[in-house]
């Protein structure tokens, strides 16, 4: 079993629907159930860091993340169904976690 963090992004077409705590509330005991899920949390805001030079400003297009375990990034993709940012219309960046 693999693990795979979705992020999501601050581009909701429907912000209400991204920001509906009922409807997350939902989809976060979906995962839940599944068995997969390990945990996630909203960003807030925050800074960027560097030794040396000056680093770029901080993003403010995460808003949030959700880890879960999935055999592949396609069975990973079914976690979208219900996550109020996709159903909103908004971007939902799905990266693999590797072993290391």
């Amino acid at each position: 079993m693999n693990e795979y963090i979705l992020f999501m992004l601050n581009d909701a077409t429907d912000a209400s629907l991204a920001r509906d705590g009922e409807h997350w509330g939902r989809y976060i005991a979906s995962l839940r159930e599944s068995g997969r899920f390990d945990g996630g949390s909203s960003i807030g805001a925050g800074v960027r860091a560097r030794k040396t030079g000056q680093p770029g400003a901080a993003t403010s297009e995460l808003t949030g993340f959700i880890r879960v375990r999935a055999a592949n990034i396609d069975e990973a993709r079914r976690f979208l169904i219900g996550n109020p940012v996709y159903e909103a219309g908004g971007t939902v960046e799905i990266r693999e976690l590797p072993r290391e």
